[in-house]
């Protein structure tokens, strides 16, 4: 029985992922993200099967939310035992996403798919860190994304993401609209 790893996301347009790749660089050690892995998760659901899969997408289909205007944070960092490993810069204002975000747990939810238990961060991962890599949480202060761009978001996707050699490759399963 094959497995899929699904994840939901906003996607942002194609100017503001410009702008993002445009502030990666000058930071020994990170493996920064390309144009397609640029996503703000809405919540990740992990390895399904088929029918699973299929339930979630029905579900996702009866989320309802309206288009999003959003703009970009300051840059900050993730760490693990201690150690750096993902440096993403914020999305805001978190009470819209995390509205959508609520919406699309309820709808998980309902198919099975247990909660989250993590906090809810909207966050775009730039960068991330192997082991030996690792810089200290100051590397966030490297990273100069500009004040003031906003974006608009009028839809969700739910992705499967493919572990390879060069890292994760999404694929867009399904996309749903915000009026």
């Amino acid at each position: 029985m094959s497995l899929h790893r699904l994840f939901v996301a906003l996607r942002p347009p194609a100017a503001t992922r410009a702008l993002l790749t445009g502030a990666m660089g000058g930071v020994p050690g990170a493996r920064w993200q390309d144009d397609a892995q640029l996503h703000c998760t809405l919540r990740f659901i992990g390895e399904v099967d088929r029918h699973t899969a299929e339930d979630v997408a029905v579900a996702l289909g009866r989320v309802r939310g309206e288009a999003l205007r959003l703009s970009l944070g300051p840059a900050s960092t993730f760490d693990r035992k201690g150690r750096v490993d993902t440096l993403w810069i914020g999305v805001r204002p978190r009470e819209a996403i995390a509205l959508l975000h609520d919406r699309v747990d309820a709808a998980l939810r309902r198919v099975g798919v247990a909660p989250d238990d993590r906090a809810f961060v909207p966050h775009i991962t730039i960068a991330r860190f192997a082991r030996g890599d690792a810089p200290g949480p100051e590397v966030a202060s490297m990273v100069r994304v500009p004040a003031g761009h906003h974006f608009e978001v009028g839809h969700f996707e739910l992705f499967e993401s493919s572990l390879g050699s060069e890292g994760a490759l999404y694929e867009t399963v399904a996309r749903y609209g915000l009026d």
